[in-house]
């Protein structure tokens, strides 16, 4: 059945590229004008239907969504969101679900070239690049970031398990990104995200993409930074992440 479902794959894969070749293509010189002649909001607009479009291109692959939000978070705070990690597929989920929030991203320096759209959103969208290979241009970022966040209120997502987990099944948090989030930005919230069954698709790499994925997001209670001490609120984070994982 699995190799039966492989091979059906495979034509509503080339399907879906289509789709996205498009989309992105079609979208980079909306961003620019937006950005360029009518600044962040319009670009921001912009970005929420790019984002919705490219979960509506995964519908030719059969993937569908379960999304549990159920939050409580004051107005104009600044927001820390923290979530596991499994594909490059749930960004555009937790962007257009959490749009509310104008979610920034911590991404690979490698990104912010080469992809129309996408590297064009990473580089003026109020996201930052950081080069694994340099920590102390890495730290030297995440505190811009966190200025950043301070400053307009707005959220930064950061996948803590550094890469994808290819299997589900969650990677240890590495905490240095999330200790120098916490301390310099000590009035704001955490929110937990657990992800689900995103990892499916990219079972086979990039190509195919698997059919009938049911991809899943959960939002758990905003935590207040300046409740717990920094090492008690990783942890804390960590265990409410992982502990709606499953990996069936």
């Amino acid at each position: 059945m699995k190799a039966l479902l492989k091979i059906i794959s495979y034509p509503f894969s080339v399907l879906f590229y289509l789709f996205f070749g498009i989309t992105i293509l079609v979208f980079h010189p909306i961003q620019w004008a937006a950005f360029n002649w009518f600044g962040y909001t319009a670009h921001k607009k912009t970005v929420d239907v790019f984002n919705w479009t490219l979960l509506r291109c995964l519908h030719a692959v059969g993937t569908t969504y379960h999304i549990d939000i159920d939050l409580n978070v004051p107005n104009d705070v600044p927001i820390i969101i923290v979530s596991n990690h499994q594909s490059m597929w749930e960004i555009s989920v937790l962007s257009w679900y959490l749009r509310k929030y104008h979610p920034k991203f911590i991404s690979k320096v490698e990104l912010g070239k080469g992809i129309p759209s996408i590297s064009f959103n990473l580089r003026h969208g109020g996201s930052i690049l950081i080069d694994r290979k340099n920590p102390r241009q890495a730290i030297v970022e995440l505190v811009k970031f966190s200025k950043y966040l301070q400053k307009f209120n707005r959220s930064g997502v950061i996948f803590p398990e550094g890469t994808r987990s290819k299997t589900g099944v969650p990677k240890p948090f590495r905490r240095s990104g999330l200790q120098t989030l916490f301390k310099k930005v000590p009035d704001g919230y955490v929110i937990p995200v657990t992800i689900n069954n995103s990892w499916k698709l990219q079972r086979y790499g990039m190509f195919p993409i698997q059919m009938g994925v049911r991809l899943e997001m959960t939002t758990h209670p905003a935590i207040k930074i300046s409740d717990f001490d920094v090492e008690a609120l990783i942890d804390k984070v960590e265990e409410t992440v992982t502990s709606k994982v499953h990996n069936n």
